[in-house]
């Protein structure tokens, strides 16, 4: 870029994706005149699926606004909680998230996820066609136009990510009511159902029993499932309507 120059001032939140040299205060920027001032901020480094509002010289302005020189640009984080328009919410993962896929389904949350890696365009292209919102650690994806919608996961450690998430989009959460393996809905089963995935010792103690509609899978209160109940309570507790 060759063009009209622009202080730029990120929210911290949005640090992590600035260089550790450029985040205290406003940094320049040279633009082109001609890009956006969406696409000069994901020059920058940050993916506007992190952008919330964007005040230049204290008057909001769109993504498509053509920086001028001289102009003072603050770019806000995403407000709390995230409102997602257009579909029931819904989310995709990508190969590196399947913990948290599966602690997303145990609370009932509708997740998708994608357990090879099928490559950045055939995920934006899925996330497009199913209106779910992609999380993802990758910036990359998360800059593809296709995308119908998208969340950067800010941390690497599955119960930061769950809060993180749940405290971003406030999804309905109905625990136990999807396959962990699958994400299709369960419903209650019989021991003669499931008996096929029992063993004897399962057989003769637990006589309580869910199956996915989807894949068939058995589910009871096995060994981990006091593991499984204090996620649920702590998701609960804090985020449960």
């Amino acid at each position: 870029m060759n063009g009209p120059e622009i202080r730029v001032e990120f929210a911290p939140e949005l640090y992590v994706f600035v260089p550790q040299a450029r985040r205290a205060g406003s940094l320049r920027a040279t633009t082109d005149g001609v890009s956006s001032l969406g696409h000069v901020v994901e020059s920058l480094g940050v993916p506007l699926t992190e952008v919330g509002a964007l005040v230049v010289d204290g008057r909001e302005v769109s993504v498509s606004h053509v920086p001028a020189a001289g102009e003072s640009v603050t770019v806000r984080t995403v407000a709390r909680p995230q409102r997602v328009p257009g579909a029931p919410l819904r989310f995709l993962l990508d190969v590196h998230l399947g913990t948290l896929a599966r602690r997303l389904r145990l609370l009932g949350v509708d997740t998708a996820y994608e357990s090879t890696d099928i490559g950045d365009p055939a995920l934006a292209a899925r996330s497009a066609a199913e209106q779910r919102v992609m999380l993802s650690r990758d910036r990359g994806l998360l800059r593809r136009r296709e995308l119908w919608a998208g969340a950067f996961v800010y941390s690497t450690r599955p119960e930061e990510q769950l809060r993180d998430v749940l405290d971003r989009f406030e999804p309905e959460l109905r625990p136990w009511t999807r396959c962990t393996a699958c994400n299709g809905l369960l419903r209650k089963a019989t021991k003669d159902e499931v008996a096929d995935q029992l063993k004897h010792g399962t057989h003769a103690t637990y006589d309580v029993f869910a199956q996915c509609t989807a894949c068939g899978r058995a589910y009871w209160k096995g060994a981990h499932h006091e593991k499984l109940e204090a996620i649920v309570e702590r998701a609960l507790t804090e985020f449960g309507s």
